[in-house]
């Protein structure tokens, strides 16, 4: 049940940003329910991949890469789907930024809802 509910409001949240923030679009919530999906399975299974054969950039940039990495997970789920669409890497790395800390706050929401029952 919680990893649905974090679905829904990770989809809400998509739509948030596309609302906010004019390189995302999103055509509805279908579309966003899908690229919420996308996102978590490419944040799975390749992120991990891209920051391991990343680590020297990262360290140098004192983790500041991670934010690339993220972006670009953004952009190829982006350019993946048809109805979510990003503008371009600057659109995918504000998109990204408004899309983790909508996350974070979700996740926080989600702790105190669930710590309760």
């Amino acid at each position: 049940m919680k990893i649905i509910v974090r679905w829904l409001l990770l989809a809400a949240a998509l739509l948030l940003v596309a609302y906010l923030y004019p390189g995302v679009s999103i055509k509805s919530f279908g579309s966003a329910m899908l690229a919420a999906f996308v996102l978590g399975l490419f944040n799975t299974s390749l992120r991990p991949i891209l920051v391991l054969l990343t680590l020297p950039v990262t360290l140098i940039t004192l983790g500041l890469f991670l934010f690339v990495i993220n972006a670009l997970m953004f952009y190829f789920a982006a350019s993946v789907l048809d109805g979510f669409h990003v503008s371009g890497f600057g659109a995918a790395l504000i998109g990204s930024l408004l899309y983790s800390l909508c996350g974070m706050v979700i996740d926080v929401a989600m702790e105190r809802l669930f710590a309760r029952a």
